[in-house]
């Protein structure tokens, strides 16, 4: 089993990206992870929010496999205290299946994407940036597996 995490566009913030990498070092410890990067549309200033969702959304299905759990982080998704956070993955990974979790680009995912998903699932009611986002989703990750092993980095 293994856990990817898709985003669209590169993280540009270097501090940010740091402290990913760092919480991607972790994460290797416990499972096999990656995170792919799909890069930003070009000329996207010219296209309409519908055409870049549909054209980011052919890009994130071409980069899923029918037989992963697809779960998107989206604002209006399930949300879950760590532990139950935690819980959940367990049963997915239980079942055998790889996991991908993806962050969409600026206006979110087409419905094309929204219909293959498996889950929807949201980090919190307030609104994050997407290069945050990638951070929040790695460390959860992280967190999660910590809590699978009974280790101390949650505390609860």
């Amino acid at each position: 089993m293994k856990i990817n995490l898709i985003v669209v566009g590169k993280t540009t913030d270097p501090h940010l990206q740091s402290l990913i990498n760092d919480y991607q070092n972790r994460l290797q410890h416990y499972i096999p992870f990656t995170i792919q990067v799909i890069p930003e549309l070009k000329n996207a200033r010219n296209l309409t929010t519908q055409q870049q969702k549909e054209t980011e959304g052919k890009l994130i299905l071409q980069s899923v496999s029918s037989s992963v759990f697809l779960i998107l982080l989206d604002e209006h998704g399930k949300q879950y205290r760590s532990i139950q956070f935690a819980d959940y993955l367990q049963k997915i990974m239980s079942s055998g299946k790889d996991i991908t979790l993806v962050v969409g680009g600026p206006f979110g995912f087409s419905e094309d994407v929204y219909n293959r998903a498996d889950a929807q699932l949201s980090l919190s009611l307030m609104t994050f940036s997407h290069q945050m986002v990638r951070l929040f989703a790695v460390e959860q990750l992280y967190r999660a597996m910590t809590i699978l092993k009974g280790e101390k980095y949650h505390h609860e």
